[in-house]
């Protein structure tokens, strides 16, 4: 078969972006449609301008307080207009850039497959000897009576609004509730989260949960916990949700926060033969679907749901087309560092304690406060911990951050797992002092003197000495 191109990329967000952008570069003429926006929901709705609302928050939080006691600072008008600006900028002269070397269908419609080679493009009929789909996902809006009556914010429409709302309610207890919690709060709203579980982040240490709902609380944040959702309804008053055991919550914005939903009707798949379930399209450990010429990489596959990892598997999807067997990528090797950007933040790579435990594998767990840490006190920073689970020689099988530099902290912690180094490696690595990052270096001197307990460690000491 004679291929209008190498390589047809279905998707332009992070995925999408690291596949074309490397396949041009080798050589490959790549055809990349995009029904949207380029950059995707990361760069567009999602992870950039999610950070800049937070940052802008963090300003007026720490303006707020170095005014006098019981003077308020007004909510922040409108915050969206200015990173609205950012992002247009960011697209017009770095985006569009990278891809100069690449055909691109913008906003001509959605790919859709006609067999398995072949792709719709509006009137365009491609061909590409390899289809990779890079397609996301969307925020999951429940089926609550009302709820889509009332048209709940998401992160698809979060930024176009026009003011910063004087009450909002979040719907949901993860990362993205949790950091847009924070951030309306900061800029002015009365915010309530509300969440069927007991907690903030149940998936995290009890630690994690407990350290962020204490900061929450102390800024305002109100935390409905045990909450079944009912109805939803408006009037003059805002929009309320009735809760099954008879509470009545109201407010000016409802933002619905309840995680992705995988929608695979407008790519047809069955015309390619690629198989997929409720939480995405199906792939191998080399990010190849059922069809082996077809790869799914990102949100779309529903393994790994943040931008990097999906950056992350486009350029080994890619490497994969060229990689014999022996030499293939297993996308699944590699750890995989996340952070939410609240304040503290938290971070973690690698299992929690709970995994551990629930595996049945062996391991010990150290830990180093900020609280213990003379820069973190001066710079009034202190709340936090560096929690790290070793096997007994010391191989680190997972880390988690909660504070200050935490997101910038655990990459290296991702760098020892992913090479499987010892704590011993690291202590022998010299970190810049006092950069919380030390904290990390601390973490490895614990271990060691825990070892140092050992009545015939300190018999050979003394000894060698």
């Amino acid at each position: 078969m004679n291929y209008t191109h190498d390589a047809l990329v279905i998707g332009l967000g992070p995925a999408g972006m690291a596949v074309s952008v490397m396949g041009a570069s080798m050589g490959l003429k790549v055809c990349a449609v995009e029904k949207a926006h380029i950059g995707g929901e990361c760069m567009n709705v999602g992870c950039i301008p999610s950070k800049a609302l937070l940052r802008m928050a963090k300003r007026r939080h720490i303006m707020q307080e170095l005014l006098p006691e019981g003077m308020v600072m007004p909510p922040l008008a409108s915050p969206f207009e200015r990173i609205a600006a950012h992002l247009a900028d960011i697209a017009e002269h770095k985006t569009r850039g990278m891809l100069d070397k690449v055909e691109v269908l913008l906003g001509q419609g959605a790919a859709r497959f006609i067999s398995p080679h072949e792709i719709q493009v509006g009137t365009r009929r491609l061909s590409g000897k390899r289809i990779f789909i890079c397609t996301g996902t969307r925020p999951a809006v429940p089926d609550v009576p009302g709820l889509r009556d009332v048209q709940p914010l998401t992160n698809e429409n979060l930024f176009q609004m026009k003011s910063v709302p004087r009450s909002l309610l979040v719907l949901g207890s993860g990362a993205i509730a949790c950091e847009m919690a924070q951030a309306f709060a900061r800029l002015g709203s009365q915010v309530s989260m509300v969440f069927r579980g007991k907690g903030l982040l149940w998936r995290e240490e009890r630690a994690v949960r407990a350290t962020l709902e204490k900061c929450f609380e102390a800024e305002g944040i109100t935390l409905v916990r045990n909450a079944a959702m009912q109805h939803f309804a408006k009037d003059d008053a805002g929009i309320s949700l009735h809760l099954a055991d008879g509470r009545i919550l109201t407010a000016e914005k409802i933002l619905c926060a309840l995680g992705r939903s995988f929608e695979p009707e407008e790519l047809n798949l069955a015309a390619a033969g690629v198989d997929f379930h409720a939480r995405g399209i199906v792939v191998d450990r080399f990010l190849r679907t059922s069809q082996r010429h077809i790869f799914a990489c990102g949100d779309v596959n529903g393994e790994r749901q943040f931008s990097h990892a999906a950056m992350h598997q486009g350029m080994l999807a890619l490497m994969n087309c060229f990689l014999p067997i022996p030499f293939k990528r297993d996308f699944r090797r590699y750890p995989v560092p996340w952070t939410i950007f609240t304040e503290p933040q938290i971070s973690r790579v690698g299992a929690t304690t709970a995994m551990l435990e629930k595996a049945g594998t062996a391991h010990e767990v150290v830990e180093a406060r900020y609280a213990d840490y003379g820069a973190a006190i001066a710079e009034e920073v202190d709340t936090g911990f560096v929690q790290a689970a070793v096997s007994k020689w010391g191989r680190v099988l997972g880390v988690t951050i909660v504070g200050e530099g935490s997101g910038e902290m655990i990459n290296q912690w991702a760098t020892v797992m992913q090479n499987r180094l010892s704590l011993v490696r690291l202590l022998m690595q010299q970190h810049s002092f006092p950069t919380m990052g030390f904290l990390s270096k601390r973490i490895a001197e614990i271990w060691l003197m825990g070892k140092m307990r050992s009545s015939l460690v300190r018999k050979i000491c003394r000894k060698l000495f």
